[in-house]
């Protein structure tokens, strides 16, 4: 019986960043993979042959194989035209594709685009017959603490990206998990120095959220994920010097093509509220939003509210 095939697709939330292990990202799609049939990955990141105890319930003993293909920058072009071809061949049993944040940074930003990458790739997975996995995300204007003249436009791209998302998923009988909202943003515990990233608790409580979609369809038999750290918490000074370093320029290299864009965002969102016409900006923005979602093929469009 061949083991059954668990395949990440998405960026550097699913590429593990902020759940270092050894000299590689962890992350919760590998801390998932170790309750799809109850065993632990023998190695991170990707390519990874689990010998595991238990199977889904129709495939009892079967082994589970986790391949992560989640790339840190990667935005739906990356996903859709690198990622998916790769992750297609490997004929996945579940198949995760949490996408969207490094869109919202650029200034490329396209709602039509965003819609209709991801629903080519929802299909083509559902067509293969795999479980898809997606997510709603924060938006990283919040995360970061910018002011709100800045963070509001990329809060309004967010959610934009996010009820498209929201709409496909269901489009395409999609494991869904909500996680653009919530207490676990708030609780500074789960995130890490960056404040884009969950740390390794927060990673956990992802895989947990999948787990528990994913054990009432009976696909995850194995025990779930361990809400507590298996490492001790990075120390303030090691997360400042991080920040600083490596974190600074993770942001900055994301930023840099939105950077006079967004000001100019962030110059309309203070001349609409000083008019009291801050409602036309979201107004316009679920318009988008229904507009891509009605240019899509597949027959009547789930609501985008």
């Amino acid at each position: 019986m061949r083991p059954l095939r668990f395949v990440a697709l998405g960026d550097s939330l699913t590429e593990g960043v902020g759940d270092p292990v050894g000299e590689a990202w962890r992350g919760w799609a590998a801390l998932l993979a170790e309750g799809l049939s109850g065993g632990v990955p023998e190695g991170v990141p990707g390519g990874v042959s689990l010998e595991l105890g238990g199977g889904p319930s129709d495939r009892p003993g079967a082994s589970v194989e986790f391949t992560n293909l989640a790339v840190s920058g990667a935005q739906t072009r990356d996903v859709l035209e690198r990622q998916t071809p790769e992750a297609l061949a490997l004929r996945p049993d579940v198949v995760s594709v949490v996408i969207g944040v490094n869109d919202t940074l650029r200034c490329t930003f396209d709602i039509h685009a965003v819609a209709a990458r991801l629903d080519q790739v929802y299909a083509a997975f559902r067509d293969q017959g795999a479980v898809l996995l997606t997510a709603c995300l924060p938006d990283p204007g919040a995360m970061l603490g910018l002011p709100g003249a800045l963070a509001r436009p990329l809060a309004r791209r967010q959610r934009a990206v996010n009820a498209v998302v929201h709409a496909l998923s269901e489009r395409y009988g999609a494991v869904h998990v909500h996680a653009a909202e919530g207490a676990w943003l708030t609780d500074r515990a789960l995130w890490s120095a960056d404040r884009l990233h969950p740390g390794e608790r927060g990673h956990r409580q992802l895989a947990l959220r999948f787990h528990a979609s994913l054990a009432q369809q009976g696909v995850a038999t194995g025990p779930a994920p361990s809400a507590e750290p298996e490492f001790p918490v990075p120390t303030r000074s090691a997360s400042l010097w991080w920040l600083a370093t490596a974190g600074t320029g993770w942001v900055a290299r994301r930023c840099t093509d939105l950077l006079p864009q967004l000001l100019t965002l962030a110059a309309a969102e203070v001349r609409h509220r000083a008019r009291g016409t801050s409602a036309r900006l979201d107004l316009g923005a679920s318009h988008a939003v229904a507009s891509a979602l009605a240019a899509l093929s597949g027959g009547e469009q789930p609501d985008a509210a």
